[in-house]
């Protein structure tokens, strides 16, 4: 069985960061891979600097390059139980056995909960959005039409209503605008249709319009939705971590640099916040690998002190 000092769980951007991060301080990691990346649906990542509007998948072959290139591992399998022992813990891959560890990094991203519409999944991350800072410049001052379906698809409208002068909200299942909501869409120029929406008519992943029930279609270039954001926590949970809920989804709660309540386990990304982009993802995982090396190192140092005093 191999031992590490570390083992990443998820090799996205804050996976890889962190990493880099410990490798580069020297330490022996492992990222355990499961090579599906939330982002591999859109053509490109934005909002990171220098290389904006790279693919994802582009992204991330730098990014193992640069985390292998100090001396981390990448091992492409899945990790399906963790458990805490004397002097850490064990995971359990799925194909490739089992491999200790002192500390451990979860940064295994969330999962999109999409709404169950015809044409969501298959236009998902090209002209199925959720995210203005993620996709909204591809969609500037063309139709878009968002599908109200949270009590926060009145903000998500008006932050899409920033990029383009044609923004529709279909009322669906939220909650219907009034009040100072319902002014600030009138105010904007947003359209607002209620009633049920039945599916999205699409060409290939390029949605063409937004149909209603009994029928009625309205042609859009782009519909926007909002996902539940469910962090992938089955491992955190295993570990007797309590996953924390929101109106928006599920997240691990940690403090500053990424630990978590579970001793020995930090989380970054999109498992610790549902908001993260690219960048930010990197950061995290930049900071937790900085934390983590820091636990080690003072462990280390006290383990030394305690040899040096034995006779």
């Amino acid at each position: 069985m191999n031992s590490y000092d570390v083992v990443v769980i998820g090799g996205g951007s804050a996976g890889l960061s962190a990493a880099t991060a410990l490798a580069r301080s020297r330490r022996s990691v492992l990222v355990v891979d499961a090579g599906e990346p939330r982002n591999a649906p859109a053509a490109g990542a934005h909002n990171v600097l220098g290389h904006d509007g790279i693919a994802p998948t582009a992204l991330l072959e730098l990014g193992r390059k640069e985390a292998t290139g100090y001396g981390a591992e990448i091992r492409t399998d899945r990790a399906v139980a963790a458990r805490r022992t004397d002097t850490g813990f064990e995971v359990d891959l799925d194909e490739t056995g089992r491999v200790r560890a002192r500390r451990l990094i979860l940064a295994t991203g969330l999962a999109d909960e999409l709404p169950d519409l015809p044409g969501v999944r298959e236009a998902w991350g090209r002209s199925v959005l959720h995210c203005p800072y993620c996709h909204g410049w591809e969609v500037r001052d063309r139709r878009i039409g968002v599908i109200g379906s949270s009590p926060m698809s009145g903000h998500q409208t008006l932050m899409f209503r920033q990029l383009s002068d044609d923004v529709t909200l279909f009322t669906h299942t939220m909650p219907a605008p009034e009040g100072e909501e319902l002014d600030r869409l009138v105010a904007r120029g947003v359209r607002i249709v209620p009633g049920i929406v039945s599916a999205l008519r699409t060409e290939g992943d390029a949605v063409r319009a937004v149909v209603l029930d009994g029928g009625d279609e309205i042609e859009v270039d782009a519909a926007v939705v909002a996902p539940r954001f469910v962090a992938r926590a089955e491992l955190y949970e295993q570990l007797g971590g309590t996953v924390t809920e929101t109106p928006v989804g599920s997240f691990v709660e940690t403090g500053p640099m990424g630990q978590t309540a579970v001793p020995g386990v930090w989380a970054a990304g999109n498992t610790a916040d549902l908001t993260a982009m690219v960048v930010s993802s990197a950061g995290s995982g930049v900071a937790a690998g900085a934390a983590v090396n820091a636990d080690l190192v003072a462990e280390d140092a006290e383990a030394a002190v305690r040899e040096r005093a034995t006779p």
